[in-house]
């Protein structure tokens, strides 16, 4: 049976979301393009070799719109006869098409194939694809869920509140994530996979200095007396401090099979091993990566002591603390180079830069096996489990 390995993978620097972050000023495809660029320069393939790319953008509407990957491939010089295509898991689209790249791989579609995302979130805000006024769930959903869906943040909240999480430990995980972000960089271990921008070389998001005591000074991020009353539960203690920021950012991986990378003269980082998918309840629309880290843990035949690194998004930090204390997995296994919360959460991006970062750490750890998740919009998660090579 055919295999899927990951040869290169990189990123841009993370820059913030707003008109004045450090990558405000670079359209989306050209983000995206810069990353594909990039991949295929450090990996020294003939992009005319490669069957397809497929990339993972949330908002695909303005300067996201017109299937973005298509036209990052033909920004970044590939031939006209690569195809790329778009796709939208939420917060997990690009780790959705890793997930397609290596079935594809698999499954014998594909010899060589690139899983990337790109989100621009200071030219195209979150939501932009939603008109003022316009319902994107429908009569069926309100019949289903008559008391009505609620955002992301109020489902943080909702969290906090059932796994009893304080805001003491919300905001030192926020902290702890700051510390190794920096640290990571200090060491020099994201200078393998961050691909420099027009004079930008670091995530613009990481705040070496982060306390608790600073932490502890902001105010809710998502209080609304309307879902107060909803939902009495709610202790407010989700800020801007303990939850990811907006950002704009690309990443990419290309992959292939060994056997391809062995005729190809291709140094293998890591096997994708064993994928998982799953649905959990849209209100705790977060908690789907307790589901699929458990199922994803039964399709490798893996026990969580045999992880030695997760990377677990940090859309909050209720949702990985959350995830701990349903998993038992070791903090100290978790995120080692810091996470979204530091390093930022470009949408349709972070699925290849949690990937990204996760190969690279792998190969300077040692690692023999890692476990990626990410919690998504509607009630879905993805989960992969990684072996190194």
């Amino acid at each position: 049976m055919r295999d899927a390995v990951i040869v290169e993978a990189v990123r841009t620097p993370i820059g913030k979301g707003r008109p004045n972050g450090s990558l405000a000023h670079v359209h989306p495809v050209e983000l995206l393009a810069h990353t594909l660029r990039t991949l295929v320069e450090r990996s020294g393939v003939d992009p005319a070799l490669i069957d397809d790319v497929i990339g993972g953008t949330v908002d695909q509407v303005g300067e996201q719109a017109m299937n973005t990957t298509r036209y990052a491939v033909l920004s970044a010089g590939f031939p006209e006869s690569v195809p790329a295509t778009t796709v939208d898991r939420q917060c997990g689209s690009s780790q959705q098409a890793v997930h397609f790249a290596a079935q594809g791989v698999i499954s014998g579609a594909y010899d060589l194939v690139v899983a990337c995302g790109v989100e621009s979130m200071s030219r195209v805000p979150m939501w932009s694809n939603v008109p003022a006024g316009k319902d994107p769930f429908g009569p069926g959903v309100a019949e289903r869920y008559p008391e009505g869906l609620i955002p992301q943040g109020i489902s943080a909240e909702l969290i906090a509140a059932k796994w009893s999480l304080s805001r003491e430990e919300m905001d030192a995980f926020a902290v702890e994530s700051h510390r190794k972000a920096a640290e990571a960089w200090e060491s020099g271990l994201f200078a393998d996979e961050v691909a420099p921008l027009d004079g930008v070389t670091r995530d613009e998001c990481v705040r070496p200095g982060s306390s608790t005591e600073v932490l502890a000074g902001l105010k809710p991020a998502y209080y609304d007396p309307a879902f107060g009353e909803r939902f009495p539960q709610i202790d407010w203690n989700v800020t801007a401090g303990n939850a990811s920021p907006v950002n704009d950012g690309a990443s990419a991986v290309l992959i292939t099979s060994s056997e391809t990378a062995a005729r190809l003269g291709l140094r293998p980082l890591a096997r994708l091993h064993s994928f998982a998918v799953t649905g959990s309840d849209p209100l705790l629309m977060l908690t789907g990566v307790v589901p699929a880290t458990e199922k994803v843990l039964r399709k490798a035949s893996l026990s969580l002591d045999d992880i030695d690194l997760f990377e677990v998004n940090e859309a909050f930090s209720s949702v990985v603390l959350a995830w701990r204390q349903e998993t038992g997995a070791d903090l100290s296994k978790v995120n080692v180079h810091g996470g979204a919360i530091a390093i930022g959460h470009p949408l349709g991006a972070s699925g290849t830069r949690l990937t990204t970062t996760l190969v690279h750490a792998m190969r300077a750890r040692g690692a023999r096996y890692a476990l990626q998740t990410m919690c998504e919009a509607g009630g879905l998660a993805n989960a992969m489990v990684l072996e190194g090579l």
